[in-house]
């Protein structure tokens, strides 16, 4: 394809109105619209000024993942892994409506989020904010928060575009990975998000097969914008860019945050040198290069005069912009004044909290007596963990702590006992990297101790023992197990209590030596605002743990991506070598036993599966709840193709759809499941999805490891 072809493969047609201030603009303001500048308030993570003598206002860009992170505080939401671990959408559409409300009522017109790279490692520090190991979930709550957010006139912006699937020298780092494997299992979240209709784009701090991702073509112009037909505008993560040239011929439309790092921390009046000095040497190597950004207002327009960037291609990247304005209403009137703090937005925060609780074990202590005493323990027992470190921090207006929760809603007694010292949380912010050491908070408290904790379990009826990781962008964690003496704390609470109820609040998942000597595991991610008011509904049951695992949870030597070629790469690059084997995939592949599998969690209620049929492409079951309450289940299906051509290799089972349900005690109800293209097909390189001919074996069940029944596909 010559230049030519791909500048009209894919540009925008913009309306007469966006034609028109295309035509009045001077090449300098065509320029303020591509790149970033400081917001005058002070209030926004990205800024474009606007064109006042052509009534063009200004774009105010928030960080958004898990709230509407700006000066002032707003709805702190769980973590994107909770949110997903629901197997709900439409919950996720609401919590996307809902920070599109708080995005306008703090003024912002674009919504950085969702973050849905696939969980490749475990160790991933940005895990928290990301969906699941797999493509069919990432993308259908992808698409759904996409809708919610843009309902509300807001432009939503999925990130990290693409294959960032670590944070040790993102900035640097080369993903290595097949055509047919970005195709299946790196892409499908971006593509769902894209025909949900997303207004923006961010592009990856890494490179992929060589080339960085503000500069892909193949990825940018040919797939994003060709294939896909994206007509929104594409911008660079913060100080993600290193050429105009090359940025603006690949396919980005606006460099942020438009200039370089070293004049950021100058106009906060810092020394980048001396903040570099000041961090810990994992977050550093996350952070990009301080020559980074910067580049368009150097040298784009000069590459315009030159013409080695055409100016039809400048103009496409003005258009973008201005397109989005116009679709958002702020040309016209704006979008409105919209609503923060709401009581619905605290009760969608408290929903997804709680519906995304998944109960792994439970040897019936669950739900807890409403008189039974009760031990408190763990080194955070009475912190709200909002989330991890990094652009998604979200300050709440009201936040409950596990304490405050469970003293609220217990008729029995409650007793409190940190047994080990505070785990510290982390963020690239303050360059705090080390856990386990006693807060400011706590100085002249006496130190915890573990005999402590032991002598509070031995005395209680029930002992929950609450154990934490830490984790931030711009780092990875070095292991999966926890961190500190959290390992000790929960055996010696076990051994003195046979009814101990472990609460593990992660970025992801962690190593879980003691499941085995406890009597039951409920793993909560990070809960946001309303951890303690979810975790205490669910432990004592006014809630039904109604989570599934969006990841698998295994030991660390038994994640696919295992040698050092793969994570965290040799000479910065990373090799995908796994293939389609991430997560599930690869444990089904090597008939490896993980800790707890992909799609796994407990009910209150049991549940009977029958009646299992198939018309055309909809599969439908009959669930029973055979129990005396009310309980939520989520019906899983997955597909085991024919054998491909060529033996070309396939993962022996796919989750292909999903449904979560309310089923009342002693009632059925009927799930239809319908199976799309993907949920059948795999990637060819010449003839794109497609799917095999043979038979289709599609179970269903309550995970990728506990599969009831079993119907075949003809095709």
């Amino acid at each position: 394809m010559t230049d030519q072809q791909q500048r009209g493969a894919d540009a925008i047609t913009p309306s007469e109105r966006v034609s028109d201030l295309l035509d009045e603009l001077t090449a300098e303001e065509k320029l303020s619209l591509v790149r970033g500048d400081v917001d005058p308030e002070g209030n926004a993570t990205g800024y474009l000024p606007g064109i006042e003598r052509l009534d063009v206002p200004a774009l105010r860009l928030a960080d958004g993942p898990l709230g509407v992170r700006t000066e002032e505080p707003a709805t702190a939401f769980p973590a994107s892994l909770a949110l997903a671990s629901s197997f709900d959408p439409d919950l996720a559409r609401r919590q996307g409506e809902t920070m599109g409300k708080e995005a306008k009522a703090r003024n912002q017109d674009v919504l950085l989020g969702p973050g849905l790279n696939i969980v490749r490692v475990p160790h991933c520090g940005r895990n928290f904010e990301y969906y699941s190991e797999d493509p069919i979930l990432t993308g259908a709550f992808a698409s759904a928060v996409v809708e919610g957010i843009q309902s509300e006139d807001i432009a939503a912006t999925p990130k990290h575009y693409t294959a960032n699937n670590q944070e040790t020298r993102r900035a640097y780092v080369d993903a290595e990975v097949d055509e047919r494997v970005l195709r299946e299992i790196y892409l499908p979240g971006f593509r769902d998000a894209t025909d949900s209709g997303a207004r923006a784009f961010m592009t990856a701090y890494n490179n992929v097969n060589g080339v960085h991702m503000s500069e892909q073509a193949h990825l940018l112009r040919e797939v994003l914008k060709g294939e896909w037909d994206f007509e929104g505008f594409v911008m660079s993560d913060w100080f993600g860019t290193e050429s105009a040239e090359r940025a603006a011929n690949g396919g980005l439309d606006v460099e942020m945050p438009g200039v370089s790092i070293e004049e950021q921390f100058a106009s906060m009046g810092m020394d980048p040198e001396d903040m570099a000095g000041e961090m810990d040497d994992e977050i550093a190597e996350g952070m990009p290069d301080v020559d980074s950004g910067g580049f368009f207002v150097d040298d784009l327009l000069d590459a315009v005069e030159t013409g080695d960037v055409p100016e039809d291609r400048l103009d496409d990247m003005v258009a973008r912009v201005l397109t989005t304005m116009e679709w958002a209403g702020l040309l016209d009137e704006g979008h409105g004044s919209g609503a923060i703090d709401e009581p619905e937005h605290r009760e969608v925060a408290q929903e997804i909290a709680t519906h995304g609780t998944v109960l792994l074990k439970n040897e019936d202590v669950l739900p807890l007596d409403d008189d039974a005493s009760v031990a408190l323990l763990g080194p955070n027992v009475d912190e709200a963990i909002l989330g991890g470190g990094g652009s998604s921090e979200t300050t709440p207006f009201e936040k409950t702590s596990p304490v405050e929760g469970i003293e609220a809603r217990a008729h029995g007694d409650v007793t409190v006992a940190h047994g080990i010292p505070r785990v510290e949380s982390v963020s690239m912010f303050d360059g705090l990297m080390e856990g386990g050491e006693v807060s400011d908070d706590d100085e002249g408290e006496p130190e915890p101790d573990i005999d402590d904790a032991v002598a509070a379990a031995e005395a209680a009826d029930v002992a929950v023992v609450f154990v934490r990781d830490a984790a931030t962008e711009a780092a990875d964690r070095d292991s999966i197990a926890l961190p500190g003496e959290q390992d000790e704390l929960v055996d010696a609470v076990a051994a003195a209590n046979d009814d101990t109820v472990v609460v593990t609040n992660t970025s992801g998942p962690v190593e879980l030596p003691w499941a085995d000597d406890v009597a039951a595991v409920v793993s909560q991610w990070y809960p946001g605002q309303s951890h303690g008011d979810a975790i205490a509904s669910v432990l004592y049951g006014d809630a039904d743990p109604g989570g599934r695992l969006p990841v698998t949870f295994a030991t660390e030597g038994d994640y696919p991506a295992d040698t050092e070629a793969q994570f965290p790469g040799i000479d910065d690059v990373a090799e995908y070598s796994e293939g389609l084997l991430v997560g599930y995939r690869h444990f089904d592949a090597t008939d490896t036993e993980p800790t707890y599998p992909f799609g796994h969690g407990h009910s209150y209620a049991d549940f009977a599966y029958t009646d299992l049929s198939v018309d055309g492409d909809t599969v439908a079951v009959t669930v029973e709840n055979e129990s005396d309450r009310d309980g939520r289940e989520v019906v899983q299906a997955y597909v085991a193709a024919p054998e491909a051509p060529d033996d070309l290799d396939r993962p022996p089972r796919e989750l292909a759809a999903f449904e979560a349900v309310d089923v009342p005690a002693g009632e059925s109800v009927t799930v239809s499941l319908d199976l799309d293209e993907r949920a059948l097909g795999r990637y060819d390189a010449t003839d794109g999805w497609t799917v095999d001919a043979g038979t289709f074996t599609v179970s269903v069940g309550r995970s990728s490891r506990d599969l009831r029944l079993d119907a075949e596909i003809d095709r």
